[in-house]
């Protein structure tokens, strides 16, 4: 997002008043924060600027001498297809509408009509044009692949498709004005994820990061917009909000599922309007930062059972992110241990300890409802009470606790299949336990200890079995 021109293509007014030109587009700046615009009085210099510009928008005065604005409308749909084009008149004329409808322009405004339609309508295409290039760029990378930023990724360990998939997406997206939503179970990295689409994005500003829950709407309204000096008992002195303090930079606001209607009442409108007033203050200011917004809740559901506006939602989910949490990434698992084994010997002032070969598959065995900081918690504990040159497993096994069958997948977290297709005899209940202890074997690399983990039982359990099986 540049922090002087918005938005990224130039927008072309074309009409023979320029009083019009002039007090509109003081207009769009001051009401939308549109910037990049190009005044033309004369019809017949329109496609040499359209040659000359990269025009995104243009937004046409019917009537006007020299080269007729239909006659305009039909040369700009032939050579220039791309653009896209407003149609003003001084004629309210329904059947002159659709016509200029059905010559291809997006849309028809008289000038009779109030400032805000027709602002509302230029950012209406301007949504859309954004919209369309950020999905043709998103296009072209998943069939070239690759990243441009793979450095901007280094600190996020993981060797998971489904990562390397969202490192894509963020490449795509990372540029685009409207919002992002993050959203993943505690623990998994969102924080990151919204840094590293801070850096893609390029935007000269700093990432400011709000976390919003228990923000009462006071609180939030205060955090976020600031407030003018006497707003309210104690506000001895003026105070920048947060939007402020992210302009042409990125805001993150976190744990966005715990805001109360009143906020996002708020918020919807900072999305909608791209403007908000500090407490106290009845003249707006305009927002000039990217938003980012995560929430480990499920927002679709919160909507549906109302305690999350419809229309907010949606405006969040524009852009969306769904970080897999780690036990659906086992793969990770030993990646991440080698890099906090690493990090914790340095925090700690030690040399980096040996871990046993069967931690990785120990540790692969727990659900990690904390995830990768859980995961990270567990290691630093180990470290830190670390004597002997290869790593003790105990504090790993206290960390983990008794089996509880979550480590694994659990058949009710597998699609139905039948299991037994083309079999003509079923096993018998002996038989079919001796499959899954052997099973259990193989995957614990002949532990018992993290096999009796596997099967949910005690390892004196899994014992029993194997003696019983000979």
């Amino acid at each position: 997002m540049n922090s002087t021109t918005y938005p990224p293509f130039t927008i072309l007014l074309v009409d023979d008043e320029p009083a019009w030109l002039t007090s509109f587009s003081v207009s769009l700046e001051r009401r939308a924060g549109i910037t990049n615009v190009i005044c033309c009085q004369d019809s017949r210099q329109v496609l040499g600027l359209m040659e000359r510009n990269q025009i995104g928008l243009l937004v046409l005065d019917l009537v006007m001498p020299h080269l007729r604005g239909e006659e305009l409308l039909e040369l700009v749909r032939e050579r220039h297809p791309e653009t896209l084009l407003i149609v003003i008149s001084g004629m309210n004329h329904v059947d002159t509408a659709v016509r200029c409808v059905k010559m291809g322009a997006f849309d028809y405004f008289g000038k009779t009509d109030e400032e805000d339609r027709l602002i509302s309508g230029i950012m209406r295409a301007v949504s859309m044009i954004e919209l369309s290039r950020e999905n043709r760029k998103m296009s072209e990378r998943i069939l070239h692949g690759g990243l441009k930023h793979p450095e901007v990724f280094k600190s996020i360990i993981t060797a998971d498709r489904a990562m390397h998939a969202i490192f894509t997406y963020i490449e795509a997206v990372a540029q685009s004005p409207q919002p992002l939503l993050i959203n993943g179970e505690s623990g998994v990295g969102k924080e990151q994820i919204s840094q590293a689409v801070h850096m893609v994005s390029g935007c000269p500003g700093s990432l400011v990061a709000v976390n919003v829950a228990g923000l009462d709407d006071m609180m939030f309204s205060d955090t976020l917009f600031g407030h003018v000096r006497g707003a309210f008992t104690g506000a001895d002195q003026a105070r920048r909000g947060m939007v402020e303090e992210a302009a042409d930079g990125t805001l993150f606001l976190d744990e966005i599922g715990d805001l109360s209607i009143q906020s996002q009442v708020k918020l919807l409108r900072l999305l909608q309007e791209g403007e908000y007033f500090p407490l106290g203050s009845d003249r707006p200011k305009r927002i000039k930062a990217r938003i980012i917004v995560a929430t480990h809740q499920d927002l679709a559901a919160k909507q549906a059972a109302g305690t999350f506006r419809r229309d907010l939602y949606y405006r969040l989910c524009t852009h969306h992110i769904r970080i897999p949490p780690l036990r659906e990434r086992k793969e990770d698992i030993p990646l991440l241990l080698d890099y906090f084994l690493a990090e914790a010997a340095q925090s700690l002032g030690k040399k980096k300890p040996t871990p046993p070969k069967e931690l990785a598959n120990l540790l692969a065995t727990y659900s990690f409802p904390g995830n990768v900081r859980e995961l990270k918690a567990m290691i630093y504990d180990a470290v830190s009470i670390h004597r002997d040159r290869i790593l003790s497993m105990e504090s790993f096994r206290t960390a983990i606790g008794k089996p509880d069958g979550q480590g694994a997948e659990s058949l009710d977290s597998v699609p139905r299949r039948d299991l037994f297709a083309g079999v003509e005899h079923l096993p018998t209940f002996h038989e079919a336990a001796d499959l899954l202890v052997t099973e259990a074997l193989s995957r614990a690399h002949g532990n018992q200890s993290i096999a009796a983990r596997l099967l949910g039982i005690t390892q004196s359990a899994l014992c029993k079995r194997l003696k019983r099986s000979k």
